[in-house]
């Protein structure tokens, strides 16, 4: 049994058995994790604003409260004293709506720009809520999606991409330039980073016309989360050689990307992906690439601070221990006359 078992650990069999059980677990996790985020999207702590005295008069109160119940209490009121406050709040993201009481009508602010799921639901909810309380009710949307991206996915999908070939092409470095060092591999990543990003920008954006980006932030925003991935990736690589994808993978794609916002918003998110998609590549890049293109002039350092960190971690981690790499140059022994 012993030399069966040392034979078929020699044998191409063992690796392919190996992928065949990886593969298998791996499908399931993936269904499971995307169902378990998407799949039925309910709200948690959606932070809406209250304008004026709206909250002490009985229409503002009714109204309230009958939203909270039909959100199952996932509301966070914000009290903000004029509709001018409420305006800077949507603009800095710190609120997802707005509620007013004027005279016997109820208006409602929603922002799509902020989160399209979270505004869908709020506008699906609120005029069931005013038909109960018998007031009229007035919803505006005043930060709209872009006409080309109704459901606000478009950033989503880039920074998929971003992702996924970040980490796909640092494997192929790995498998066909082999022979790069370890400043080389850093200097290919950023290459193929820059113009991959490039590519994106420039088919969504001038080609498709499916969306108006800020061109420089962008395209900035996308190098650097294809840089971090493809440099995730090239860390992982240094410990665990063929088997780098599977950690690679299961960070980036398995946890990150529906943990980003990008496809549900976090308010609808379960609470632990929510707080962990924030810290993650690819929800720092929505957050950041979706701040730049609806709310200019409001950027967070926060999400380049994490991608910052994530690139700057592995690029570390990789050079320390750039000998335990697969790849680089084998050392030439000087040969003396013979």
């Amino acid at each position: 049994m012993r030399e069966w078992w040392a034979a078929f650990r020699r044998s191409p069999y063992f690796p392919a058995t190996v992928l065949v059980l990886i593969l298998a677990a791996g499908a399931g996790a993936f269904a499971g994790s995307y169902t378990y985020a998407m799949a039925a999207p309910a709200p948690h702590h959606i932070p809406v604003a209250v304008v004026g005295a709206s909250h002490e008069t009985a229409q503002g109160k009714a109204f309230t409260l009958g939203l909270e119940r039909a959100m199952a209490a996932s509301l966070d009121l914000r009290y903000l004293a004029t509709r001018a406050d409420a305006m800077r709040a949507i603009e800095r993201q710190q609120v997802y709506a707005a509620v007013f009481v004027r005279g016997q009508t109820i208006e409602m602010d929603v922002s799509s720009a902020s989160g399209a799921s979270v505004a869908q639901l709020l506008t699906e909810q609120a005029p069931k809520v005013a038909a109960r309380a018998g007031r009229p009710l007035t919803i505006r949307d005043v930060k709209p999606l872009q006409h080309a991206d109704p459901r606000g996915l478009a950033l989503f999908y880039i920074t998929v991409a971003a992702v996924v070939i970040g980490y796909t092409g640092a494997a192929q470095l790995s498998r066909n330039a082999a022979g790069l060092e370890a400043g080389e591999r850093i200097a290919f990543t950023v290459a193929y980073a820059a113009l991959g990003a490039f590519a994106i920008v420039a088919i969504v954006d001038w080609i498709l016309g499916a969306l108006r980006l800020p061109v420089l932030e962008s395209w900035f925003i996308l190098t650097l989360t294809m840089f971090t991935s493809g440099m995730v990736f090239t860390m992982f690589n240094t410990f665990m050689g063929r088997w780098s994808l599977v950690p690679t993978w299961a960070l980036m794609v398995l946890l990150g990307n529906p943990s980003s916002g990008g496809a549900v918003a976090w308010p609808l998110l379960p609470s632990p992906l929510s707080f962990i998609g924030r810290w993650l590549p690819p929800g720092a890049s929505v957050n950041a690439q979706h701040t730049a293109v609806y709310f200019p002039g409001h950027q967070s350092a926060t999400p380049f601070l994490v991608l910052g960190a994530w690139a700057l971690t592995s690029c570390a981690v990789f050079w320390a221990w750039r000998h335990r790499h697969p790849g680089g140059r084998p050392e030439e022994t000087a040969s003396g006359p013979g």
